[in-house]
């Protein structure tokens, strides 16, 4: 594939997109921007420079689409910066690894990043913005809001709804027909078994609020 994407973040997470992206062959080249990274090279691509340059260097043709790389430590950033993007009219990429399987039904968002092994069942919902972390699951009908970090081997019955900006940590499952409210945290390895409405983090089997 001859297109090239801006990762925002050179960071870890930058490297391991990139890593996807160039591996599966979904674009020829990679450039970073990064507000705080000081090296011109960062995991043997260039640095260009801040995000302020972004604009200016999509409309001289450095890049064709843009993925965002900053972890989950800045949800608002992210959400905010997307939005940014967004009114800017830049194009947004999908870094998919080939393993991943897809259901021919499931809808998928602008920016969206999947690790390897993940299975996407039918009608599932991924919006825009949402990275799903190696070996997630996800069953029929559910709805993954925007901007939303799902890690490792997180398992989503079907029907369930998560809201924006959450976090679902490590080995958590959510049974059939939760919801779960707008920048909740559920920590690794907890069972959600009802609906989650107050934002927070939420430990345990089942899940309860701690703080």
């Amino acid at each position: 594939m001859s297109k090239n994407l801006a990762i925002i973040g050179a960071g870890e997470l930058g490297k391991q997109i990139a890593h996807i992206a160039i591996s599966n062959n979904l674009y020829n080249n990679i450039i970073y921007f990064d507000d705080y990274y000081d090296e011109e090279i960062f995991n043997g691509y260039k640095v260009v420079g801040s995000i302020k340059i972004l604009l200016a260097s999509f409309k001289k043709g450095l890049f064709d689409e843009v993925i965002i790389g900053i972890g989950y430590h800045h949800m608002a950033f992210r959400e905010s910066l997307f939005q940014k993007i967004k009114d800017y009219k830049i194009p947004f990429g999908k870094v998919i690894h080939s393993s991943v399987i897809i259901d021919s039904t499931a809808k998928i968002g602008d920016g969206v990043i999947i690790y390897p092994g993940v299975i996407i069942d039918s009608n599932v919902k991924l919006k825009d913005n949402v990275l799903l972390n190696v070996g997630v699951s996800i069953s029929h009908d559910t709805i993954i809001n925007s901007h939303c970090f799902i890690s490792p081997r997180v398992a989503l019955a079907g029907f369930i709804v998560i809201g924006q900006k959450c976090i679902l940590g490590v080995n958590s499952t959510i049974i059939d027909g939760v919801t779960i409210s707008d920048s909740i945290q559920i920590g690794g390895g907890t069972v959600v078994i009802k609906n989650l409405i107050k934002q927070g983090l939420y430990v345990g089997n089942p899940a309860r609020f701690i703080r």
